[in-house]
């Protein structure tokens, strides 16, 4: 009888674990939602994107505003993503998201160039924390997490050991991620100060000129 209540308690178990979306186990620190948990449209315009990716571009996405609960940050998600099909962008332009609960949303993975940082898609994983930081931080579940999902990118070979960390206005003439966020990042390991010009696939070179350009 006792070795049957056993196997009733771990097929419970079992089954209880099935019933949850299986992205929320892979990395015990943060919850990594997929794109089918989310509800995401299917790309229509996918490239892929050469690993390691030498940067990590940071952004904010000012508009949707920040979200505590999984059904908020999944909405935002959607939002932006016809928002970027929108505009012939093909799917939602970020490699992930994270939101202010802490979880990290799947947007164009890891292996999908994205489009978000001009000249610099082809050289980077672009990660978006939603909200608009521009006068405050984010909380700090929020940029623990992103500091995860880098730490993550590494250990999958998908970010380079020796990556740049920069924001998006330091590659195009934009506010973004916002004056809170930005100062922020000028803290973390692997921050790149300056503004990297990318003149072709593998021609980078780091220097404090102004590109002209405009934002996606």
């Amino acid at each position: 009888m006792a070795s049957f209540k056993v196997i009733v308690s771990v097929l419970f178990l079992n089954l209880s674990v099935l019933a949850l979306p299986q992205s929320v186990f892979r990395n015990p620190s943060y919850k990594l939602y997929t794109r089918a948990d989310w509800d995401a449209q299917p790309a229509t315009d996918v490239h892929l994107l050469e690993a390691p990716a030498p940067y990590v571009v940071i952004h904010h996405t000012y508009i949707p505003g920040a979200c505590h609960t999984f059904a908020v940050c999944s909405a935002n998600m959607r939002s932006m993503q016809t928002y970027h099909i929108g505009i012939d962008f093909g799917d939602i332009g970020y490699n992930f998201c994270v939101g202010s609960e802490g979880g990290a949303y799947e947007g164009r993975s890891w292996d999908i160039m994205g489009i978000h940082a001009g000249k610099a898609n082809n050289h980077s994983i672009g990660i978006c924390l939603i909200g608009d930081w521009r006068e405050e931080l984010p909380p700090v579940l929020q940029l623990e997490t992103t500091k995860a999902l880098i730490a993550d990118g590494v250990r999958l070979g998908k970010i380079s050991p020796d990556y740049k960390l920069i924001g998006h206005n330091q590659v195009m003439a934009t506010a973004c991620p916002g004056n809170a966020l930005a100062e922020e990042i000028s803290t973390w390991e692997h921050y790149s100060g300056g503004r990297p010009i990318f003149n072709h696939k593998t021609d980078v070179t780091t220097t404090e000129e102004t590109e002209k350009t405009t934002t996606d």
